[in-house]
C-alpha cells in the first residue's frame, strides 16, 4: 500500500502550489512595468504605414537584424542569445533569395528584407515577458518609402532565473535609448518642474498692496528677443522664427535651417540648436 502524505502536508503542498504561479506572475509584471518605463512604446498606425504615438527611440548595439517590409504578414524573428544575434532560419532564406538571383534563379516568392546594423535607430512596439525570454517588436522609419518591422526575442540562459535588473542589462547590451531622446524627454521633465515652482513666487507677487494710483505706470519693456529652448515644437519654432529655408529629413531626426541657425528635432521637439 502506498504511503500517503499527512493532511498538513498535503495542505501546505497545495498552498505552495498556488502561491508559486501568482509569485511568478507577479515577478513578470514588475519586469513588463519597468521595460516599458524604460523603453516607451510606439503606437503604429494599423496599417503600420505611419507612427500615431511616438515612443523612445532606439539605438541598436550588434550587427545585425533582419527586418521585413510591413506589408508581409508576419515578421522575421531574431534572437539574442550567449551574446550573438541571430536570424535564424529567416537569415537563412534571405541568403538563399540573393544565392538565388546570383545564379538567375530567384525563388519563387521573394521579401525584400533589409539588415540593420550598430547605430541604427527605430521604434518599439511591444514588449512581450515570457517564461523563457523577453519578445521586442521594432518597427523602423522608412527607408525610400518603405516601414520595416521586426520582432527580436532576448533568450534566457537555459536553467537561470534572472532578475529584473539582469534582463534590463541584458536588453541593454543589444539595445539602447537614443541620448538625444532621453535628452529631450529630461528636459521637458525639468520644464514642467520649473513651470510648477515658478508659480509660487508669482503668488506671493500678487501678496504686497497695489502702488499708490498716483504713482507713474512704469514703461512698457522691451521686446525680449527670439529664444529657441529645447522641448519646443516645430509649431512653436516657427511661430518664432518663421518658416526655416530648408528642411533635412534624417531618419528619426528632422533638421530646420535658417540663415544662421540649425536647429535639430526628434519626435517633433527641439533636441538641439546651433
Amino acid at each position: 500500500m502506498k504511503a500517503r502524505l499527512p493532511i498538513r502536508a498535503q495542505i501546505a503542498v497545495l498552498a505552495v502550489a498556488a502561491i508559486v504561479p501568482w509569485f511568478m506572475a507577479g515577478a513578470q509584471g514588475s519586469l513588463q512595468s519597468q521595460l516599458e518605463a524604460k523603453y516607451k512604446i510606439t503606437k503604429p498606425t494599423d496599417d503600420k504605414s505611419d507612427i500615431v504615438t511616438a515612443g523612445a527611440v532606439l539605438v541598436l548595439q550588434k550587427d545585425k537584424i533582419l527586418m521585413y517590409p510591413t506589408s508581409t504578414q508576419i515578421p522575421p524573428v531574431n534572437t539574442y542569445s550567449a551574446g550573438r544575434l541571430s536570424e535564424g532560419a529567416y537569415g537563412v532564406h534571405q541568403k538563399m533569395q540573393s544565392f538565388g538571383s546570383m545564379i538567375g534563379h530567384p525563388p519563387p516568392q521573394t521579401v525584400q528584407g533589409r539588415q540593420f546594423v550598430t547605430g541604427e535607430k527605430f521604434w518599439v512596439t511591444g514588449i512581450a515577458v515570457q517564461p523563457d525570454g523577453v519578445l521586442f517588436t521594432l518597427f523602423s522609419d522608412p527607408y525610400q518609402d518603405v516601414r520595416y518591422y521586426s520582432q527580436l526575442k532576448f533568450v534566457y540562459p537555459k536553467g537561470s532565473n534572472l532578475s529584473s535588473d539582469q534582463v534590463l542589462s541584458l536588453v541593454g547590451e543589444v539595445l539602447t535609448v537614443d541620448a538625444g531622446d532621453a535628452k529631450a524627454d529630461d528636459s521637458g521633465n525639468q520644464q514642467q518642474a520649473a513651470g510648477g515652482d515658478a508659480q509660487q513666487p508669482a503668488a506671493a507677487a500678487d501678496a504686497p498692496a497695489a502702488a499708490p494710483a498716483e504713482a507713474a505706470a512704469p514703461a512698457a519693456p522691451a521686446a525680449p528677443p527670439a529664444t529657441v529652448e529645447i522641448g519646443q515644437t516645430t509649431d512653436q519654432v516657427t511661430a518664432i522664427l518663421g518658416q526655416p529655408e530648408k528642411i533635412l529629413n534624417l531618419g528619426t531626426k528632422t533638421i530646420y535651417v535658417y540663415k544662421d541657425l540649425k536647429v535639430t528635432f526628434v519626435r517633433g521637439k527641439v533636441t538641439d540648436a546651433q
